[in-house]
């Protein structure tokens, strides 16, 4: 039988571009933005530095692809699986839940490298502003506003609500990052998550009976 496999070359020629982002995202992470080097990212990904720019113009690009190969893909898996669900409540449920579970399972903290480097990158900033936090934003606030026109949810001002389940989740994670982890409701963003999540929905849901 013959192999229609490409050869183990042309392979590892394809895989490079993702190689090199999840070794630059690692640096990132641990060094911060400004402190990283082109030449830390070659070296963690066994490639020379002449191949790094030979797929990515500039360190501010391979951040930009960084995120957009690992970050956003996620951000669609979370919205597909939340909007599959079948009621507001059970897609809140989702959306945030699996957010928090994203940055439990993510060995750094890109929240906490942006606030750190906003100041000096803001044109990164601002791109991480957009295309995360207010792609999140956009998908808490159309599932709230959805669950109030559809009667799950009473009256409230879901931008409002989606920044009380947001920022205790996400100063949890900045928090761990910086200082360990010396407190136990630190430990798991997602069970904090859930646990936000009863709060709001108790004080939002018309019908409190309904199952999630």
């Amino acid at each position: 039988m013959t192999d229609s496999s490409p050869p183990r070359r042309q392979r590892r020629k394809e895989a490079r571009p993702g190689e090199i982002v999840a070794a630059a995202l690692a640096i990132f992470q641990t060094k911060g933005f400004a402190a990283s080097k082109i030449e830390d990212v070659a070296h963690a990904a066994g490639v020379t530095k002449g191949t790094v720019y030979l797929y990515f113009s500039s360190k501010e690009e391979l951040f930009k692809a960084a995120i957009r190969e690992t970050v956003l893909p996620n951000l669609d898996r979370i919205s597909d699986a939340a909007m599959a669900e079948s009621t507001a409540r059970a897609r809140l449920h989702t959306a945030i839940h699996l957010w928090a579970a994203g940055m439990d399972n993510c060995r750094g903290s890109i929240s906490k490298l942006m606030i750190a480097e906003a100041g000096n990158f803001p044109e990164l900033a601002e791109f991480y502003r957009e295309e995360v936090i207010g792609r999140v934003r956009r998908m808490l606030i159309g599932i709230i506003e959805a669950g109030i026109a559809q009667g799950e949810f009473r009256p409230c001002d879901p931008a409002t609500v989606t920044r009380a389940l947001c920022a205790p989740v996400l100063l949890s994670n900045i928090f761990r990052h910086t200082f360990g982890n010396p407190y136990e409701n630190q430990s798991d963003l997602a069970k904090l998550a859930d646990s936000l999540l009863d709060i709001v929905l108790n004080g939002i849901a018309l019908n409190l009976e309904v199952s999630r």
